[in-house]
């Protein structure tokens, strides 16, 4: 009775703090929809919407507009044409137009791709025994396309995007070395459909998502984004929870308690029930958005675990692993300003290193070790295994164990921390 109580106190408490709930439920839900839009925006600007490609072409001879006509047939991009500028004045127009990407493309370009395959094909023919005349010429100086970007743009993806003009630039260098060689032993003109054997044969590379459960689908914006926002947020419950011990410190309500038939121990545990429901209510909340309404704005769904046991036991370890971080912070600071400070920091921290925000494997190797102590790291990394990789239980022991420990570790600090206070 003395129990139920204390958890009716507590949510009386809870509900009359504004503030306190609108950072636990309102603010995650922004961060939710804002990160995920952001981060399907930049997939699909990546992998569905083509980009706009300013180009110069100077080139007199064929080759210039064969690269051109690769690129627009690709579907990859929006090319616009802007032969009159010169390579400074390229730049500028990219700048003062506020566009991304250019291309320039030299005077030369054709000359001297053509004399390179010459070169090579003279050379291949004397050493096939072809042709008994060598020609030892110096090696040709191949002509540079100036590619220009606007500096917002993230130097991945201009390298991407170099990348791929780079490949389309082979299969011209490739279709012209072709018909070099065949010039070379006599032949005017290849044949068409040797060409398309050599140039149209291409490995593909599949994209296989390493998975468990080959029925789960493929990764995408809302399955990274809300399970990880969804614990950042759930982690600055030490906000409110954490102030809320350190005020019944400060103003005497422990002190007041000791003259009552009561124990304090009765108020942590319903403290510890209440803020429990607090995190599974923001769970069901934030997961339930992005399973009915992500769809409706154009966000791909969030599609729960198969191993939904699974999911519900990460669930309650991570709520307990806030909760306890929180009465930990709220044992050990002395004032509310203390205790909102340290909480706050501590847990953009935990954030950093433990892949919130960017993804471990990127770190360097010593930050990848500290990750470890992070227990943001461990949450994300169970719900990664269920919701992206379709793991196992036996997968997850290693981050339920942590999780546990983590738990420990708190619950211990802060009881101790009171014990020695003479407040419970």
């Amino acid at each position: 009775m003395k129990l139920m109580a204390s958890i009716k106190k507590e949510i009386l408490l809870l509900f009359s703090d504004k503030v306190g709930l609108s950072i636990m439920f309102l603010m995650p839900l922004l961060l939710v929809f804002i990160i995920t839009i952001i981060q399907d925006s930049v997939y699909k600007m990546v992998n569905e919407n083509k980009v706009s490609l300013i180009i110069s072409n100077q080139d007199k001879g064929v080759e210039g507009d064969k690269l051109i006509q690769l690129l627009a047939a690709s579907g990859l991009f929006e090319l616009h044409e802007k032969n009159e500028l010169q390579s400074q004045e390229l730049k500028d127009y990219l700048l003062d137009e506020n566009q991304l990407t250019a291309l320039y493309i030299p005077l030369n370009f054709s000359e001297k791709l053509e004399e390179k395959a010459t070169q090579i094909s003279t050379t291949l023919a004397f050493e096939l025994g072809i042709s008994e005349t060598e020609q030892n010429v110096p090696e040709v100086a191949l002509p540079n396309l100036d590619f220009y970007h606007d500096p917002v743009l993230q130097e991945n993806y201009s390298f991407s995007i170099t990348n791929v003009i780079g490949s389309f630039l082979n299969v011209v260098e490739n279709e012209l070395m072709i018909e070099s060689i065949y010039a070379e032993v006599g032949i005017e003109k290849s044949p068409d459909n040797f060409k398309e054997k050599i140039m149209g044969n291409k490995v593909v590379i599949n994209r296989i998502p390493a998975k468990n459960d080959e029925h789960m689908i493929n990764p995408n914006s809302t399955q990274h984004n809300v399970p990880a926002w969804t614990i950042f947020a759930m982690f600055f419950m030490v906000v409110s929870l954490g102030s809320n011990i350190v005020k019944e410190r400060v103003n005497g309500s422990f002190l007041r308690l000791k003259t009552m038939p009561t124990n304090y121990i009765h108020i942590l545990s319903a403290k510890m029930m209440v803020y429990m429901m607090v995190a599974v209510l923001q769970f069901t909340l934030i997961f339930s958005i992005g399973m009915t309404v992500f769809p409706l704005i154009g966000l791909p769904k969030l599609v729960l675990p198969s191993a939904f046991a699974a999911f519900i036991v990460m669930m309650l370890m991570c709520s307990m692993s806030a909760v306890s971080y929180a009465m930990m912070i709220g044992a050990l600071s002395k004032t509310q300003e203390q205790s909102n400070g340290i909480g706050a920091i501590s847990i953009i921290i935990f954030a950093a290193l433990g892949g919130i925000w960017v993804p471990t494997f990127v770190m360097p190797e010593y930050l990848q070790i500290i990750s470890n102590f992070s227990p943001m790291h461990w949450c994300l990394e169970g719900f990664y295994i269920l919701f992206l990789k379709g793991g196992s239980w036996s997968q997850l022991f290693p981050v339920i164990g942590f999780l546990f420990i983590f738990i420990a570790v708190c619950q211990f600090t802060s009881y101790t921390k009171l014990k020695l206070e003479k407040l419970i």
